[in-house]
Order: structure tokens, then sequence, then C-alpha cells
């Protein structure tokens, strides 16, 4: 009876705490989170050797992490459709987790679609420890990653392969993941470098996933096929003081080959950038300062609509979907473009992630995600 009582009463405090955040975040800063130092928690170092398949689930001694799949797929009908799932664990405490209703961590996850007609996306929010939300090993030894019926299900004890099924209002999608278990440790060993200030995380990729599936446009379905991007990150504070965010691109290129750049953007103007090539062959390039750069080459602007004091308010946001990215030893000099520019998620961390299209030296698709604008 007194768990029945609890449970009545903390929902509902729960759903008045997201609310307040959702309003306060949208009237500060809420990528403040991200630059807060991480003290007491685990802290990110060189030199850790990853252990697969364990490195797939939480590491809760760390303050922040996320699960983050995007995916560029092709219809039955032709025409070309963007899906994004991410989900992502916060620790509030650096002490011991305790499990259950007194667990110290918490969950956000994100879909978001993309079709030819709309934009649609949706959040949501979850304690840990009570079975809303979670990365964990089943009782078959098998993966599973979720959030009420946000659910990626696995058939070997790493992600792959795997079937991931979520929804937005209208929209749904159930898709088909495969790949092989061979992971792009990124930065030097999976040390992911963010600043000259030592702000670092622990990160691999895999980026060679062969999706099929289908996407319910409001329940009418389409067969989806195409190729999809998986990262894996964990920190305990991803961002300096002096950065606001972040710039990153995914990219599937026309030889084979597959292209991560990402940049975090500092005050005075000296980015911090990182990336990596994979080659057909699987053979991993990984890209540093001098050798790979990202820069704007023109800005869209965007009329965001967020709802602050239960009231809707717009405003006019710069944003750079035009990108030229250059790696002149590998021979690469693209443009990365996108015909979706409606692609703002207006959630408590907001940001722009959108398909987009790559011409130049190579052709490609891939996926661009630009946060702290």
């Amino acid at each position: 009876m007194a768990d029945a009582q609890l449970r009545r009463w903390l929902f509902p405090l729960l759903v008045i705490i997201c609310v307040a955040t959702s309003e306060l975040a949208a009237a500060q800063d809420p990528y403040q989170l991200l630059r807060q130092p991480g003290d007491g928690f685990a802290q990110v170092e060189p030199g850790r050797t990853f252990l697969f398949p364990q490195d797939h689930y939480p590491h809760e001694r760390f303050k922040i992490e996320w699960w983050y799949l995007t995916a560029n797929l092709t219809g039955s009908d032709g025409r070309d459709y963007g899906i994004h799932w991410t989900l992502f664990r916060q620790s509030m405490s650096s002490a011991p987790n305790p499990g259950g209703w007194q667990s110290n961590q918490t969950w956000m996850a994100h879909t978001a679609i993309s079709t030819p007609h709309d934009f649609e996306f949706s959040q949501r929010f979850a304690r840990g420890g009570v079975g809303q939300a979670g990365v964990e090993l089943t009782q078959q030894n098998t993966f599973e990653a979720w959030m009420d019926d946000w659910r990626w299900l696995s058939g070997s004890m790493a992600p792959f392969p795997g079937v991931l099924a979520a929804s937005t209002d209208t929209h749904r999608f159930k898709l088909t993941l495969e790949a092989s278990d061979d992971w792009v440790l990124q930065g030097k060993d999976g040390f992911s470098q963010k600043s000259n200030l030592g702000q670092a995380s622990y990160y691999y990729s895999q980026p060679l996933i062969d999706i099929v599936g289908t996407i319910w446009i409001d329940d009418e379905p389409v067969e989806l096929a195409g190729q999809g991007w998986l990262d894996r990150e964990w920190s305990s504070q991803p961002l300096a003081d002096n950065q606001a965010g972040w710039d990153w691109v995914s990219l599937h290129l026309s030889d084979g080959s597959a292209l991560m750049v990402y940049q975090l953007r500092h005050d005075s103007g000296e980015h911090y950038i990182s990336g990596s090539w994979v080659s057909e062959s699987g053979e991993v390039t990984v890209l540093e300062a001098g050798d790979v750069t990202m820069t704007p080459q023109s800005v869209t602007r965007l009329t965001i609509t967020s709802a602050v004091g239960g009231r809707e308010k717009s405003k006019i946001k710069a944003i750079p979907l035009d990108w030229r990215v250059q790696a002149p030893k590998l021979g690469i000099d693209i443009s990365v473009t996108t015909d979706r520019p409606q692609s703002w998620l207006a959630t408590i961390f907001p940001y722009w992630e959108g398909p987009v299209a790559v011409q130049g030296s190579h052709q490609g698709i891939g996926y661009l995600e630009l946060t702290g604008y």
C-alpha cells in the first residue's frame, strides 16, 4: 500500500519537475550542464582498454552517457527518409547507485523522423531503477535499451543484430539493424579529447549499419532500406567553460568509406576539431587539427517556436546548414547541405539534427548535428 501511495505521489511530482525544468531550460543555456565540473565522478583519462560487450552497457561512475543512432533510408516509394533515436543517461550524484526507487540515475530519450512531407520529434523522461528506462543485459543474455515502448532489442549481448521500434505523434517505425562487431575507437584509442583544458570523453562508433524496416506515416506503411551510424559516448564533463556547443557530421561516401568530423566551438574562434575516416575495407584513420577542416558556408534563418511559461514564443535563429569539409591527405573536399532545414528539435537541450547530402570530390549522404545555437 505504501509503495502504491508513493508512486501516486511521485509521478505528478516528476511531471511538475519536468515542466519546470523545460521552462527553465528554454530561458537559460541548458548546455551549461555539460560544462559543470564532474567533481566526485570518474574522470576520462587516456590509456583505457575497451571491453566488449561490457562497454555497450552503462558506466554509472561517469556523469553522462548516450546511445545515439542516425539513419539515412530510402522508401519503397523511392523517396528519402531520416531517423534518429537517442537514449541519454545522467547520474544525479557521484555516490553509488542504490537502485530501485532510490536510484540516482535519470534518463532522457529523443525520437525524430524526417519524411519528404514533414519533420516530427518526441522527447521522453524517466527515472532509473523502476523498469521504465535503461540499458541492460536481459535474462536471455541479450542487449536491451528502452524507454517505455521505445525499445532496441538485440539477439546477442551486443546491439547487433537488433530491432529498434519507436514513434512520434503520428509516425512510428520498426527497423532491423545488422552490423559487424568491428568497433571504431574514436580519438586516441577511444580517448576523445574535447579541449586543450582537459575535457574528454570515451567514444566509439559503429559507422556501417545495414538497415531494413517499415515506417508508418499516419498508419500508412512504407518499406525502408539504407545505412545507419551508432555513436556511444560517456564523460563527466564533455564541454569546457568557453565552448558554446558543437558541430558534428557523419557521412557515408560513394566509395564505400565513412567519415565523421566534429568541432567544439570556442569563444576565441579557435575551435577544437577531430574526426575519423573508415575505408571500405575497414581501415581507420584518425583525423586531428591540421588533417581536417569543417567550415560553414552560409546560414539559414529559422523560425523556432517553443513553449515558455505555458505560452508559445517564436524567435529567429541563424543556423549554418551549408558546410565545406576538407581532408586534403584523403583527397576529400566536399560540400554538405540539406533540403530539410526544418529539423530543429525544441527539446530541453535544443539542437538541429537532420539528413544531409554530399557533393564534391565524393558524393554521399549522412547526418548533421548542431548544438549551442
